[in-house]
């Protein structure tokens, strides 16, 4: 075994360690009390961002609910190396947000993307707010407005415009200070040395939250709850003329391990075929994966893990030669029909298990898990026709603005991240005949 894969799972492991992570909360929350603080959460609005508006919409309720103080700071777009493919992005943060808003009892219009004069214009509306207890409001007729197409003449009457040259100032502040405590996006939530990203982990905060003694309100519920896979009735079974559940996945995406067995579970249980469509990791295609983005995806992913009741954090990272290996391999397994076992038992190897899939003796493990013949597997380690394979896969993407994995396409949807399986599962529902889910809704925890 190379040192790469006996340092890399240490690493991983110390990252994720949950241990060490209460022992930070903890020490996070003695600081707190020892200083007379109130609780105190920090959110980073990105003004043409559309997860930020949504996010910014739930945030008012979320202080009264739990308590605490939400301190609002204006912030820059990514940098490049965080938004690859940025016009790409912007289109599928549009759209995105109009399909999960009425989940949330949002609403979202993004036709277009704004002018930079008309996000200039809202940032001196929403700095002129920020130091009032009206900054979400204002953030949200801001926002209305913005990505409508109407006119920010009646929200400037409401709320004031700052100086330019204090926007100026006020999104240097924000950025540094994101770039500080360890993150790049915007729409994002800071507590206590952790990150919750948008309304899909908004409901992660509030768990925080009330594990603090910060209540749950008068409702008992909270107040971004995440809509879930149901695995319900259909009214009519999937039949040749169904469409396929085309799955973009990488070997080395974390994300795919916890989307991987809950999207095999998707399709058996509405009988739809699963297509697995691979690319090559993003690095391996020359895009870079920075230290800060590494590291939070990371804790992300073994928070996730936890709530969908998964193993992680023991990483051997695959990046190269495995890589290259398994996806060979992988390409045969798909022909003979076991492509799902095997992509499934890889991803738990390097995510879950420290598994050096570089090393034959521990590919070898992976492969025969699955239930393959690893002779064979040897065989199709020397074929290197999934190359084009994983390029046409790539190109499939693109064609969708999408750039990310996992990604799903099923008939007319396609969507990024496995934070969306409910998405999917509401257009097979569909399809087949049955009643979409249109609001929040508990899910199964293998299935969330």
């Amino acid at each position: 075994m190379g040192l790469r894969a006996l340092i890399g799972p240490m690493v991983a492991g110390t990252i994720t360690s949950t241990r060490l992570r209460d022992a930070r909360r903890r020490q996070f929350e003695a600081g707190r009390v020892r200083a007379h603080r109130p609780h105190e959460v920090l959110y980073l609005h990105q003004v043409d961002d559309p997860w930020s508006t949504l996010t910014a919409q739930r945030l008012a309720a979320v202080a009264i609910q739990y308590g605490v103080t939400i301190t609002p700071h204006l912030v820059s777009p990514p940098p490049d190396w965080a938004a690859p493919e940025r016009e790409r992005l912007q289109a599928y943060a549009r759209r995105d947000a109009a399909l999960i808003a009425p989940a949330y009892r949002l609403g979202f219009e993004g036709r277009s993307q704004p002018s930079p004069g008309e996000v200039h214009r809202a940032q001196l509306i929403l700095q002129a707010a920020i130091t009032s207890e009206w900054f979400f409001e204002a953030a949200s007729v801001v926002g209305g407005a913005l990505w409508s197409g109407q006119s920010l003449n009646a929200a400037e009457m409401a709320f004031g415009a700052a100086e330019p040259a204090a926007v100026l100032t006020a999104l240097a502040a924000g950025d540094r200070l994101r770039e500080r405590l360890g993150h790049y996006l915007g729409g994002t939530l800071y507590h206590a040395g952790e990150w919750y990203w948008g309304l899909d982990r908004l409901g992660d905060l509030e768990t925080r939250l009330e594990a603090l003694g910060c209540g749950h309100g008068p409702t008992g519920r909270p107040v971004a709850e995440r809509p879930g896979v149901r695995l319900g009735q259909t009214a009519f079974a999937a039949d040749s003329s169904t469409p396929a559940l085309e799955f973009f996945l990488s070997f080395r995406s974390p994300y795919t391990w916890l989307a991987m067995d809950r999207t095999r579970a998707l399709a058996n249980h509405y009988g739809v075929a699963l297509r697995l469509r691979f690319v090559l990791p993003m690095v391996m295609r020359g895009l870079p994966v920075p230290a800060t983005k590494r590291n939070y995806i990371l804790r992300d992913c073994k928070r996730e893990a936890e709530r969908l009741d998964l193993p992680f954090g023991r990483v051997c990272d695959p990046v190269g030669r495995p890589v290259e290996r398994g996806l060979a391999i992988l390409h045969g397994a798909i022909a003979t029909g076991h492509g799902p076992e095997f992509a499934s038992s890889f991803l738990r190897g390097v995510f879950a298990e420290g598994v050096d899939a570089g090393s034959d003796r521990g590919l070898r493990r992976l492969v025969e898990r699955a239930g393959l013949d690893w002779p064979q597997a040897r065989v199709w380690m020397q074929d290197e026709s999934w190359r084009a394979v994983a390029e046409e896969n790539r190109q499939a993407m693109f064609t969708e603005d999408l750039w990310g994995v996992p990604s799903f396409r099923f008939g007319g949807l396609a969507t990024w991240g496995q934070d969306r399986l409910w998405l999917v599962e509401n257009a097979i529902i569909e399809t087949l005949g049955g009643a979409r889910q249109s609001g929040s809704a508990t899910a199964r925890k293998t299935m969330a």
